[in-house]
């Protein structure tokens, strides 16, 4: 893991002057081993990892990636993955679309059609773009990649339950938010999006996020 994003600092400070709210839970986060957002700089790894954990558990999803991980021997790479047949990544307990999905990624690395490194010299929505091109990533595992992996500072996932329930949560809105607040916030918070989706997951899970 990386250590926290340069903008990390600056971001908390100006969200703190912001929103009352975000300030405080910045406040109760704070500790002397703050856990940050950190990247492992490894884009197909964290792909593989999105693709695993769609639409089933964070229980589920842990479970299968170390059964896929160690399928790999331990390293989750492109090359590892195109030597494993469909049923070896069937036998972690991945559906057939996701072994699809992670088959098509890993020969598209090795083929260098899909280049994660054109991302670092895209915009967020360039990016996004590019990232949804690939076999089962749509729009909200993109954001998650460049939030994560890439530590964009400004991703809004307006599509992520969890933000929108700590939303609903900490402003004291219905469940689901209107829209309109929800991007009334998104200028609020903007450039620094992603360190305020960040204080919103840790208030509604003690355990932060990682990919």
């Amino acid at each position: 893991m990386s250590k926290k994003p340069k903008y990390w600092n600056t971001a908390k400070r100006y969200l703190s002057k912001k929103d009352k709210t975000m300030s405080f839970l910045i406040e109760k986060y704070k500790s002397p081993s703050e856990t940050v957002l950190t990247s492992r700089k490894d884009v197909f790894y964290s792909l593989c990892k999105s693709i695993i954990g769609q639409q089933i558990s964070v229980a589920a999803a842990n479970s299968v990636f170390l059964k896929f991980k160690k399928k790999c021997s331990n390293k989750i790479t492109a090359k590892s993955v195109v030597k494993l047949s469909s049923i070896q990544l069937k036998s972690c307990g991945l559906s057939r679309q996701k072994v699809k999905g992670i088959k098509s990624l890993a020969e598209q690395i090795l083929d260098k059609s899909f280049n994660p490194k054109l991302i670092s010299k895209m915009s967020d929505e360039q990016a996004i773009i590019y990232l949804s091109q690939l076999r089962q990533i749509g729009r909200w595992s993109a954001e998650m990649i460049l939030l994560f992996t890439y530590n964009r500072s400004n991703i809004w996932p307006v599509q992520d339950i969890g933000l929108l329930r700590a939303i609903s949560k900490n402003y004291k809105k219905k469940y689901l938010p209107p829209d309109s607040y929800v991007s009334f916030l998104q200028k609020k918070f903007s450039p620094y999006c992603s360190v305020a989706t960040w204080y919103l997951w840790r208030s509604i899970d003690p355990e932060p996020i990682q990919y």
